[in-house]
């Protein structure tokens, strides 16, 4: 397992590296006959568990559970027996018991963060140069963390609520926002965004100068928006609602394309990277990104 671990790691998943550690320290311990290093792995194994039920929990399919995530619980449904057996069998054998606490909060360290935090990859481009493609972040869950002007988050999408996006909040309830010249006002005050990036050199008549009549389909939630939230040029943010931008503002699927999203669909606020991999050049580890806060 430490072997399996390392290469994973190896291949790309970087963030697995310390991990090999367990199940080599657990395999050493073992060998040694101390009891706890069999009954530790098997609480460690259990402490795992956490964040794969939590998966499978949310799933509505087989067809929308993540892959592994099923081969992962039979593995330690045929684990964790293995190895309480294995620390009887070397408790009866009169094995040294070893020390309990670093399993405990090995165990604890790797399974109740799952309660607070939870991990997400950045699939596309629309937060560059912020958040890249590849990037691996710490979402805040709870406590519910409080939505401020200027915050990224990450949000259930109201047209596919299967898909998780993240964006930038721009407004809040009460705020009016208009865009002109692919500057943004808030409430009449042009913002200084120094995340924001334009990557094309034309201006697009609705996307640039927003709101404006559309050149192109909406969802139906951006129509109503554009139909019953806007007052003298300026869409006005309703109660319970945010208005979010994409930072790669040319490329962005976003409040201009899907109108706002609700308080009710906020899933938390990314902390950080722990790993990003460039997927355009062989999946390489850019270390540079790592652990970089947000």
């Amino acid at each position: 397992m430490a072997g399996g671990t390392i290469i994973s790691a190896l291949a790309g998943q970087i963030f697995l590296l310390p991990f090999a550690l367990i199940p080599l320290i657990a395999g050493i311990g073992i060998m040694r006959r101390r009891v706890w290093s069999a009954w530790g792995f098997a609480l460690y194994t259990f402490a795992q568990l956490l964040p794969v039920s939590r998966v499978l929990f949310r799933s509505s399919s087989l067809r929308s559970t993540p892959p592994g995530a099923i081969g992962a619980v039979a593995l330690a449904a045929i684990l964790i027996p293995l190895f309480l057996f294995a620390g009887r069998s070397l408790s009866r054998a009169g094995a040294r018991k070893g020390r309990a606490w670093p399993w405990i909060a090995a165990s604890a360290l790797t399974g109740l963060p799952v309660f607070f935090v939870q991990a997400f990859v950045v699939p596309t481009a629309t937060m560059e140069d912020t958040l890249l493609a590849g990037d691996r972040v710490l979402v805040q869950r709870y406590p519910k963390p409080k939505v401020s002007r200027g915050d990224i988050i990450v949000f259930i999408y109201p047209i596919d609520r299967r898909q998780t996006f993240v964006k930038r909040v721009i407004g809040v309830p009460g705020d009016r926002i208009r865009i002109s010249n692919k500057i943004v006002y808030r409430n009449g005050a042009a913002l200084g965004e120094p995340y924001a990036v334009h990557k094309t050199d034309y201006v697009d008549a609705y996307r640039d100068n927003f709101p404006t009549q559309p050149d192109a389909a909406l969802y139906a939630p951006a129509e109503e928006m554009l139909r019953q939230h806007v007052l003298n040029g300026e869409v006005l943010v309703p109660e319970g609602e945010y208005f979010v931008l994409g930072d790669n503002r040319d490329l962005s699927l976003d409040s201009r394309y899907w109108g706002f999203i609700g308080a009710g669909d906020l899933i938390g606020k990314p902390l950080l990277i722990y790993d990003s991999e460039d997927q355009t050049s062989g999946r390489r580890v850019r270390w540079g990104r790592l652990f970089r806060m947000l």
